[in-house]
């Protein structure tokens, strides 16, 4: 068994739309990493990239930013971050229900 993925978000009280998800795993390396579209992409087996391709999937998202174990989410005006927390928490299951 595996230790649980713990995932929390916390919206920006001074930027509107910036929502940031802090996990207990790491998403990249000492690198940040930035991602304004899915064609910024580059490794698919990369932990912050697949986050970005999920997240630009599923819409409504101007920008990624991702260093350590925090990855910050510019939510596109009129959008909400309903569902983000349940994309970041797969991005480590590995088995199905």
């Amino acid at each position: 068994m595996g230790q649980p993925v713990r995932v929390s978000e916390k919206i920006s009280a001074t930027s509107p739309g910036t929502v940031r998800y802090e996990t207990n795993r790491p998403l990249t390396g000492m690198g940040h990493r930035y991602y304004r579209s899915v064609e910024d992409v580059k490794n698919v087996e990369d932990p912050a990239d697949v986050l970005a391709s999920r997240l630009f999937d599923r819409g409504g998202v101007d920008f990624l930013h991702v260093y350590g174990n925090v990855a910050t989410v510019d939510i596109t005006k009129g959008h909400d971050s309903k569902g983000i927390v349940e994309i970041v928490t797969s991005l480590f299951t590995h088995y199905g229900e």
